[in-house]
């Protein structure tokens, strides 16, 4: 009975004294790099593969696509990394994109903060909590061709591409966008 009330006090001691961390200016640096380079490859996995859609089949080719194949496609680029991306929004179309805990409602904050202050070149970040290391990038609509499916209904999206984006996506809430405006973040555990 002493050996266990000991283990457990020494157990206790060691996770006390235990503390995160700080990263420092070059690990930071590496993170940020690192997240790039994750995050742009997934960029280019993910765009490729819609344009190549839309280009064999059409607006609604691509919406059938990306109900299928955007979250295996993300996947397919953490598991090259072995490591965890999201895409995040305020305005989802998948629920799996919708932001939901606390940290990356912080995150969306100053990934807004970010995009709106023009003097700042640097729109990517890393948060720290506990000891998980996470980056954050904006997601901007980027071409005319997203508007297809982000933009505005009848201007934009016609109707029926519109009523096929429902039938995927019942809660659709990721339309009314216009050209360079925030769309979401990613987000790379790291």
């Amino acid at each position: 009975m002493n050996k266990f009330i000991f283990g457990i006090a020494a157990l206790l001691l060691v996770n006390c004294n235990h503390k995160v961390q700080e990263i420092s200016e070059e690990e930071r640096s590496n993170y940020l790099t690192l997240g790039d380079s994750i995050t742009n490859h997934a960029q280019k996995v993910l765009l490729s593969n819609v344009s190549q859609t839309i280009a064999s089949s059409g607006v609604s080719g691509a919406i059938d696509f990306c109900n299928i194949n955007a979250l295996p496609l993300t996947d397919s680029v953490a598991d090259i990394y072995t490591t965890r991306i999201q895409r995040l929004t305020d305005k989802n179309r998948n629920p799996n994109n919708l932001i939901k805990d606390e940290i990356d409602k912080k995150a969306w904050e100053e990934i807004k903060r970010l995009m709106n202050d023009k003097e700042i070149i640097a729109k990517h970040f890393i948060q720290q909590e506990g000891d998980k290391v996470y980056y954050y990038k904006p997601i901007a609509l980027g071409m005319p061709t997203c508007l297809s499916c982000h933009g505005q209904i009848d201007t934009d999206i016609p109707s029926e591409t519109y009523q096929n984006i429902l039938s995927k996506y019942p809660n659709d809430k990721a339309i009314g966008y216009h050209l360079g405006e925030l769309r979401g973040m990613w987000k790379v555990e790291l």
